[in-house]
């Protein structure tokens, strides 16, 4: 299983929630499309029992303590972020603006977007397009996370 997050917003709550969930779902991978905000948020992270992969998003303005705090336990980048995973490849950005092009690119089986703070999973064409929602939950009011199968390509909103 795969755990997918965005817009955490420093809601470390709301964050332990999310880590706790995807250490019960045996995440093997947990995912985060951006806006941590502050690397004390990010830290939370720490106590998964698997990796991470992450990008900017447009909210992280502590960049260099980002890339600090997830090198202990993961990969955090500028968007997008493309890497292989179980024999996918996979997408990881932080807004909705270019989805368009990634889809049409044919490149990616998978691809993992945040900003917009609404859950989104949807086929087009080859590829499955996934926004987890907010883990946050500051905006809509909702805290979302997701959840991936590689084996089957089924992925599921959680909430938190």
């Amino acid at each position: 299983m795969i755990g997918i997050m965005s817009d955490s917003h420093d809601n470390r709550g709301n964050i332990k929630a999310a880590v706790q969930l995807f250490n019960e779902l045996g995440c093997r991978l947990v995912i985060h499309a951006g806006d941590f905000v502050a690397p004390f948020a990010a830290g939370e992270l720490l106590q998964l029992s698997c990796p991470v992969k992450a990008v900017f998003g447009n909210c992280d303005g502590e960049i260099k303590g980002l890339e600090k705090t997830v090198s202990s336990f993961g990969k955090i980048q500028p968007a997008p972020f493309r890497f292989r995973y179980a024999e996918l490849e996979f997408l990881l950005t932080h807004t909705q603006f270019s989805l368009d092009i990634y889809i049409r690119s044919g490149k990616s089986d998978v691809i993992i977007y945040g900003h917009t703070h609404r859950p989104d999973i949807r086929r087009q064409g080859k590829t499955l397009i996934i926004n987890p929602g907010e883990t946050g939950g500051w905006v809509t009011g909702r805290a979302t996370v997701a959840a991936l199968d590689p084996e089957t390509l089924e992925a599921e909103i959680l909430p938190l």
